[in-house]
């Protein structure tokens, strides 16, 4: 919620990993077209009528939205590194990435605890550095109640307007 004003009003909006759908949901109820990707076909169910849904395992099958960008790729509480160059890609030019998972740390205090689901620091940082995104908002640090080690980055797909009020 905090980085929604970085999505055009009306933009699409991919949801990955989406599962029960709380951002999915919001973002409909707040006039965007929606799309949500997840392997649990009873979760998706359970979203019928919020928007585009799409049950496909995207470890260990094909992208299934290839060639396909969004106003927005929003991203929570998952991480799969070889899906990271295609997300990016999956960003329209001037639209927003929004990507927040647990990172290096989190093994110290509750799952998950195994190196390839925690985020290394400046991870995120890094994956947006190679295309020149501009980068709003990076945040890599503890959060408490429940106690977790996360990672967030808010970034906009270049070309984005240079005078564009991005709010913090």
């Amino acid at each position: 919620m905090r980085w929604a004003s970085l999505i055009a009003p009306g933009a699409a909006v991919l949801d990955v990993a989406c599962g029960s759908g709380r951002h999915l949901r919001w973002l409909a109820a707040r006039g965007h077209t929606v799309t949500g990707v997840d392997r649990d076909g009873t979760a998706l169910a359970a979203l019928a009528g919020t928007g585009e849904l799409i049950e496909a395992d995207i470890e260990n099958n094909p992208w299934p939205l290839a060639g396909r960008r969004f106003g927005a790729v929003v991203v929570t509480h998952y991480l799969w590194r070889p899906l990271l160059p295609t997300l990016l890609d999956s960003v329209a030019e001037g639209g927003a990435l929004i990507y927040e998972t647990f990172a290096d740390g989190n093994q110290t205090v509750g799952k998950p605890t195994r190196e390839d689901f925690l985020l290394r620091p400046g991870e995120l940082l890094a994956a947006c550095a190679p295309s020149a995104w501009r980068v709003i908002a990076y945040e890599n640090g503890f959060l408490s109640a429940p106690d977790r080690f996360v990672q967030r980055i808010a970034a906009v797909r270049p070309p984005y307007r240079l005078a564009a009020r991005y709010l913090l």
